[in-house]
């Protein structure tokens, strides 16, 4: 039992500070990859090619002058920022992130919890994020904060809609599990998801970028409009966490499409590659290679994620309420029905 618990703790630990070593370098990657399509250098003063850049970033964060307006809920002000870094933390808690591996004769999981309803998790807590966002535009007595709030909960409302349809979808294909770890393991063998829900995976990969506030959808930031939108008076490390927790979201977005739609550390001829190298099942080095596999497709999926921030404009706010309920929504419902009949057909359903 003793053990049991100091290796959880060991995991979390692990998954704490992938999250925030991810969230620290991808706001590097992201300024070199932006100055890469505008032919441009991008940091390159602090350490060898600017490696020590997120170090700086964060250092500069944590010594800035703390600011708390007069006329603010001193209180939610500080559980804002708190609340959105927290919950951006408590989704990678149930992403298995390789196979297991047996030591000894004692198999260890490379994930937090294996729970059942792994996936209403995931939307239950991806759902609470918002009302970090929530209580710090309201706590901080502005109105452009306040307006990025209200920006930033109904959008939620409005994309998680198609969202969780598309996932139902998802969930139908893979025989009705709610697991994570199953819905992975299930494309071991066979085809990625994506085959089966091209269009659920475009809907949800849409409806991602919207949940994270990332471009053509950071209308609740907005600076043109709203200065800075839910954290327009927030400074320091305060700051910091909402900002961190954007790119912790947009990490645990791309593990969950690279898990749900493209295998997670499953990849084509695994087990030949495994057979081929005398690797038995539950070997350290079938999870390592799993976890590089899975990490590999995070990665461009991140990739994505920056390239449409840098290459598309900002929508109006009526277009943005159009693409979710006008068109995302009907699409998801279609999908939805779809996915239904062919199943009903393949006989994975009985009526």
């Amino acid at each position: 039992m003793i053990s049991f618990i100091i290796y959880k703790a060991i995991i979390c630990l692990v998954v704490f500070l992938l999250s925030l070593g991810v969230a620290a370098y991808a706001t590097l990657w992201e300024r070199k990859f932006a100055a890469f399509l505008q032919d441009r250098v991008g940091p390159d003063k602090a350490g060898p090619w600017g490696l020590l850049q997120p170090l700086a970033d964060g250092g500069k964060m944590f010594f800035k002058e703390e600011i708390i307006p007069n006329v603010s809920n001193r209180f939610l002000f500080i559980l804002g920022p708190s609340l959105f870094m927290l919950t951006a933390l408590m989704t990678g808690t149930v992403i298995p992130w390789a196979k297991d591996v047996n030591i000894g004769g004692q198999t260890y999981s490379l994930q937090i919890t294996d729970i059942n309803i792994g996936v209403l998790y995931l939307l239950g807590v991806v759902s609470i994020g918002v009302y970090g966002i929530m209580i710090g535009g309201w706590a901080s007595n502005n109105k452009y904060a306040l307006l990025g709030a209200i920006r930033a909960s109904s959008q939620m409302i409005s994309y998680e809609i198609a969202m969780g349809i598309s996932i139902i979808a998802l969930i139908i294909t893979a025989g009705g599990t709610l697991s994570i770890r199953e819905i992975i393991a299930q494309q071991d063998a066979g085809l990625a998801n994506v085959v089966y829900q091209p269009l659920g995976f475009l809907i949800f990969f849409v409806c991602a970028l919207a949940e994270t506030n990332r471009a053509p959808f950071d209308l609740p930031e907005c600076e043109s409009e709203l200065v800075g939108g839910y954290h327009t008076e927030y400074s320091s490390m305060k700051l910091g966490l909402f900002l961190f927790a954007e790119y912790i979201n947009m990490f645990i977005s791309s593990a969950i499409m690279a898990g749900f739609y493209f295998g997670g550390y499953n990849f084509p001829f695994a087990q030949e590659l495994y057979d081929a190298m005398g690797l038995q099942e539950g070997s350290w080095i079938i999870s390592l290679i799993g976890f590089g596999a899975y990490f590999t497709k995070i990665f461009i999926f991140i990739c994505v994620f920056m390239w449409v921030r840098w290459t598309l404009p900002r929508f109006r706010y009526d277009q943005l309420m159009n693409l979710g309920w006008k068109t995302l929504l009907p699409l998801s419902l279609l999908n939805l029905a779809i996915t239904v009949v062919v199943e009903y057909l393949r006989g994975n359903i009985h009526i």
